[in-house]
């Protein structure tokens, strides 16, 4: 008897199957830490550091929200 664990993560000829997200993965990884890197040396106290940590994280939606906004779309 099989095991559907391992017959799920195993392709047809034996094989583990890998997924992966692509080169956006680390495209959006380099944006982040650039980002983050901005937004922490502009900083002039720890808590607007911290605030530019969470805009570093959030600010591909942001981007795409403005640019929706510009487009009228």
């Amino acid at each position: 008897m099989t095991n559907d664990k391992n017959s799920c993560t195993n392709n047809h000829e034996g094989k583990r199957a890998m997924k992966t997200n692509g080169i956006s993965g680390g495209v959006y990884g380099l944006a982040f830490i650039g980002a983050a890197i901005y937004f922490i040396q502009h900083a002039a106290s720890f808590w607007e550091g911290v605030f530019g940590f969470f805009k570093a994280l959030f600010w591909p939606a942001i981007l795409m929200y403005k640019l929706l906004e510009l487009l009228k779309m």
